[in-house]
């Protein structure tokens, strides 16, 4: 809430998070309140008390009433389909987008991005059901990912600093249920359970419904790259656990490795360390089988074979837990996964296969097994470029072409199959399936045309009609339109590479972040937790499994979990300087210096530090030097000096102060009762004092509209004389008082159109 006080002041909004009461139902944000540590229109945030991730705390939101009620408005508004662009025009973002974005921002609730990512999913499932793509569900799955994207924005510039980190954490990774909160009649005819797994995060619906828009966006980066850094950390939610121990829940918070424990078995399963041991494990599994391959024997299993069959059984293990964790539909959105699911299938063929000869003392059906696992090499060995090169724009585009490729040649099959037919009844079965088939293939990729050369033997007259058929649809047109289609998909990705890079690492952070304890261990180590703490949790209680788990996993684990904590002693930065500002000793609330400087990054070591860069052995050093070190307060006053400068119109958008010239045209009003909203945001220009009759003259300027204008401009001076010429006849006017009269018709019209644009603008301002 914004108060005004004597001085005309108003002081800015500054967010809270409080712990509410169990007995009451209000929002996790609650209303906003003033400070007064406000100081030259720069506003500052707190959070008082800690904020916490279960579920319980979170289960007061109104989850249930919020998608409906976005649900209602959305279709209310969209009626129409709009492609993204017309989304994006200026006229539908002042009398749609912004509205909407208003409204549900000052709720104050964090699970409204969840509510209207929840929405956008539902309308894409709605318009999968219909033939025409271009319908009006794609236009308001649109709408509600980009209301989504602007409410995160507003959080990300209304809260900075650590706590403004911690705010967005909770908007994005914070588990909800669609049927939270409602009615009971409802989750008794639904069904609908209540457990701490069933809940989603934000992050995670974004990634099913593939709302690269949201993805892709600054604010959300920046809570994807804190959650791969380790800098956030928190207890993911999980749909089944292979080594369940959550007795201890982590909250979402800031990790500062330097008050943390020297050997923290958690940060195993941070993503970007977690993904660095994925990659090393990938590579010991790859070294492994190309050493066994080359020195194979089906006549017996030496130490090698045994050493791969253990190792690469805990590398699938690790995958099955991964599929479990979060389900197939975010696992399948990751960038190498079906090279994953195509190696793990050919892994326990081999492996059934193997056993099975071992035992029956069959050695044909041995090496039969070993030609299986040889069918892994075109798997294994690219998939190492997928690790290393994901953000190339050749392996992101590789696999929607695969894709496309696969589906074509299914259809192409499917569709030739009437030819493998009629070919095979015509030749009176003087050919073989495999023969005939060999022969279609050697036309359809143009290699051989032995099939056409022997089309006589089937039919004089039908046997080349349809070769030349099969010919003509197989090699040129399913050809044309392959290549087509894995064009148009090749510059569509092309077209949007950034998004789809910022959605595979949004894949890739989520898919790191592990709530089961079985990813705490490595490959082959996590077969043994497997068959020893399963069996296990039966016996003991839970406080003593997790002592058990904890132990077990340091001790695994020791030289690892070492590097790991001297490194990021090393790389992370403290959590006062996370986010641009530093608390003060006294207390969570930022002051107006800190908050006014929060603008101003600071130098951190990034992986791209060089030793010219860090003593600056450089000459455009300054450039980066002069936005490090924030400005004093001298300064800071001279800037927030009314002068010419700051009576530009973009910067009264931020700035609203009552000037002497509007104190003089609008009647004084009771400070107790004057409730204005918050300033008006960057998303829209409709409020900028001046620009509404320049905007109606931009909108109105076509040839149509001036052709009307004119009319009525000449409509209008024939009316005056008509008027006059009533007033003449009537004896009203003398004959010598004719051009005096005509001017004193026209002239009170002048004015009063003039005092209404006056009265207009005026009303516009305030």
């Amino acid at each position: 809430m914004v108060m005004g006080d004597q001085s005309g002041r108003r002081h800015q909004p500054a967010l809270r998070i409080q712990e509410p009461d169990l007995g009451e139902r209000r929002p996790l944000l609650p209303r906003r309140t003033t400070t007064t540590g406000t100081q030259n229109g720069n506003q500052h945030h707190s959070l008082d008390g800690q904020v916490y991730t279960c579920y319980d705390y979170h289960s007061q939101l109104p989850v249930y009433t919020n998608i409906h009620r976005i649900r209602r408005d959305i279709i209310s508004v969209v009626e129409d389909y709009l492609s993204l662009d017309q989304l994006r025009d200026i006229r539908i973002n002042i009398s749609v987008v912004r509205p909407l974005v208003d409204k549900f921002y000052e709720q104050d609730d964090i699970s409204i991005v969840y509510c209207l990512l929840v929405n956008r999913a539902q309308f894409l499932n709605e318009q999968s059901h219909l033939n025409n793509r271009q319908n009006v569900n794609y236009t308001r799955a649109m709408l509600c990912e980009l209301i989504a994207t602007r409410i995160l924005r507003r959080c990300s510039e209304d809260n900075e600093g650590p706590e403004g980190l911690l705010v967005l954490a909770h908007i994005l990774i914070a588990g909800f249920e669609p049927f939270q909160n409602a009615p009971p009649e409802i989750r008794q005819e639904v069904h609908a359970p209540t457990a701490w797994h069933k809940t989603l995060p934000a992050l995670e619906v974004a990634i099913l419904s593939e709302a690269k828009i949201f993805l892709s966006s600054t604010s959300c980066q920046k809570i994807v790259d804190a959650i791969y850094e380790g800098r956030v950390i928190y207890s993911p939610s999980s749909f089944l656990d292979l080594i369940p121990d959550r007795y201890k829940q982590k909250p979402i918070s800031l990790y500062d490795p330097r008050d943390a424990p020297l050997l923290n078995q958690y940060r195993l399963v941070v993503p970007r360390t977690r993904n660095i041991l994925e990659i090393i494990q990938f590579v010991i599994l790859l070294a492994l089988y190309l050493v066994f391959m080359s020195e194979r024997d089906a006549g017996r299993i030496t130490k090698l074979e045994i050493c791969f069959t253990v190792y690469a059984f805990g590398w699938v293990l690790d995958q099955f837990a991964t599929i479990l964790e979060h389900g197939w539909d975010v696992y399948t959105e990751n960038l190498w996964s079906f090279l994953d699911v195509t190696f793990a299938s050919i892994y326990w063929i081999y492996l059934i296969m193997r056993v099975y000869g071992w035992q029956s003392h069959n050695e044909e059906l041995g090496q039969q097994a070993l030609d299986v696992l040889a069918m892994g090499a075109p798997v294994l060995v690219p998939r190492l470029a997928f690790n290393l090169l994901s953000d190339n724009i050749l392996f992101l585009s590789l696999r929607s072409m695969m894709a496309d490729f696969s589906l074509l040649t299914v259809l192409a099959g499917w569709c030739f199959f009437g030819f493998l037919l009629s070919l095979v009844w015509l030749g009176n079965h003087q050919f073989s399936w495999v023969t005939i088939s060999k022969w279609m293939i050697y036309i359809w990729f143009g290699l051989d045309g032995s099939g056409i050369h022997h089309s006589t033997d089937f039919h004089k007259y039908l046997g080349p009609a349809l070769m030349v058929m099969f010919a003509f649809l197989g090699n040129t047109l399913f050809l044309t339109i392959l290549v087509s289609m894995l064009s148009n998909t090749f510059s569509t990705i092309v077209s949007n590479a950034f998004a789809e890079i910022q959605f595979r690492h949004a894949v890739l952070t989520l898919e790191g972040v592990k709530g089961d304890a079985i990813f705490a261990y490595q490959p082959p180590f996590n077969i043994l937790a497997v068959f020893i703490l399963i069996p296990l949790k039966w016996f003991v209680t839970p406080r003593w499994f997790h002592k058990i788990h904890v132990a077990s996993v340091r001790l695994l684990n020791l030289p690892l979990l070492l590097v790991i904590a001297l490194v990021e002693r090393r790389i992370l930065p403290p959590i006062t300087s996370t986010a641009g500002g530093e608390p003060p000793a006294g207390g969570p609330s930022v002051n107006s210096s800190n908050s006014s400087s929060s603008s101003y990054p600071r130098r951190t070591k990034g992986k791209g530090a060089r030793f010219w860069n860090k003593w600056r052995i450089t000459v455009h050093s300054d450039i980066e030097t002069v936005f490090e070190v924030p400005p004093p307060d001298s300064v800071l006053e001279q800037i927030a000096g009314d002068d010419d400068l700051t009576k530009h119109l973009i910067r009264r958008q931020f700035v609203r102060k009552d000037t002497v010239e509007t104190a003089t045209k609008t009647p004084a009003k009771d400070t107790n009762t004057d409730k204005k909203k918050p300033p008006s945001r960057r998303d829209s220009i409709a409020p900028f004092p001046g620009l509404r009759t320049e905007l109606q003259g931009v909108l109105s300027e076509s040839d149509e509209m001036s052709a009307i204008t004119a009319r009525l401009e000449a409509l209008e001076k024939s009316t005056r004389r008509i008027e006059f010429m009533l007033a003449k006849l009537t004896g009203g006017l003398d004959d010598n008082k004719d051009d005096t009269a005509i001017e004193c018709t026209e002239s009170p019209i002048d004015e009063d159109d003039d005092r209404e644009e006056g009265a207009v603008s005026q009303a516009t301002t305030m």
